[in-house]
């Protein structure tokens, strides 16, 4: 079994920086787990902690029921793929594979079918005799992850593997590697800045911010119910519009005032938000909640605003509208037809029971 487990990790770098803190994670056996977040948040870290290529200052790590804290990088049966792909330009594609095989006195007959076979499941079997220079960036990555797969590791591990490749082949590496689990049926944690690729490609996707992690959970959970405003920014694209005001009531009814507009606060959402009644608050719609109400059968106007659109990104089957209210701004993303003409009012429809709320001074998620 290749559990991984990680309790209470933190690594503190010199100078009391710490890069990450207090990580308890734990991946199931065949699990593929996503670690997304921004630039410095300490997912690649982890990952290098996992590898053994990092020290963890605290905590302790398992793979399956072995405890590695001490356990070298080549003893803890895992490989790991980077982004810069770390070929050795003076070997061939087939040296460049067979290399750690050869290396533990694998069988010239072992090593040669195993180099074959990873070879056929990525696809690469005529490249086996050219030199990394002649290959494309994403033949060169195909490669550092046969060299992996030949070994037959019981974790695989990637660094932000697709981040050199331009996004055409980001797209179909993507969904290679993702096959590859399947048909390997191995533990994955993959490590990505790109919120696109958690969202395709995880069984599970954990968050990070600031060397902590902010939530662990399947794609449209996180997606829905997001704990806090940060992962209801990162994670959706574009990202979910924020938007502060108060919430006020009125002849038995509730509201979100913006200052400029106001919209009704469904029944439903009232009692988590009892103690917020006249207060600042945040609130949060996703753009494609929001609506031009030339498209809609049925706009109720409690939920219909007015504001400026600014621009018009056409994205082929959608469109992203840029819109101004006068005091916020905030996207849109509608169906490919609507085009409405720039630096005109428009009416929009807001989806109330799509709608997210959180404190302004935790940022936590209220309802």
């Amino acid at each position: 079994m290749a559990q991984v487990s990680l309790k209470n990790v933190s690594k503190v770098f010199s100078g009391n920086v710490w890069a990450i803190r207090d990580i308890n994670l734990g991946v199931e056996n065949k699990e593929f787990v996503v670690i997304v977040g921004p630039s410095g948040c300490g997912k690649s870290t982890t990952l290098r902690i996992v590898a053994g290529l990092e020290e963890a200052t605290q905590g302790d790590v398992y793979i399956g029921d072995q405890l590695v804290n001490d356990v070298p990088p080549k003893d803890r049966n895992i490989a790991m793929v980077f982004q810069n792909y770390a070929l050795y330009p003076h070997m061939t594609v087939y040296e460049n594979m067979s290399f750690g095989l050869r290396l533990r006195k694998y069988p010239r007959s072992e090593v040669d079918t195993r180099v074959k076979e990873a070879a056929a499941i990525l696809g690469i079997e005529k490249l086996l005799n050219r030199m990394p220079r002649e290959l494309s960036g994403g033949q060169r990555q195909r490669v550092a992850v046969g060299r992996a797969i030949v070994r037959k590791p019981i974790v695989f591990l990637f660094d932000e593997p697709l981040s050199n490749l331009d996004a055409k082949m980001r797209v179909q590496m993507r969904t290679e590697i993702h096959k590859l689990h399947i048909r390997l049926q191995t533990t994955m944690i993959y490590v990505t800045h790109d919120q696109t690729e958690a969202m395709t490609m995880g069984d599970r996707i954990v968050v990070m911010k600031d060397g902590i992690i902010q939530q662990i959970a399947d794609p449209m959970n996180l997606y829905d119910k997001p704990v806090n405003k940060f992962v209801a920014g990162f994670i959706g694209s574009p990202p979910m519009n924020f938007i502060k005001g108060a919430i006020i009531g009125k002849d038995g009814k509730f509201y979100f005032n913006e200052g400029v507009f106001h919209v009704r606060i469904i029944d439903a959402m009232i009692p988590k938000l009892d103690a917020y009644i006249n207060k600042e608050i945040i609130f949060g719609i996703r753009p494609e909640d929001i609506y031009d109400k030339l498209f809609v059968s049925s706009a109720p106007p409690e939920n219909t605003i007015r504001a400026t659109c600014e621009v018009v990104e056409p994205m082929g089957a959608e469109v992203y509208l840029h819109l101004n209210t006068g005091k916020n701004t905030m996207i849109a993303k509608v169906g490919g037809h609507d085009r409405p003409e720039v630096n005109q009012d428009m009416d929009l429809v807001f989806d109330m029971s799509k709608v997210h709320f959180f404190d302004k001074d935790t940022d936590n998620l209220i309802v």
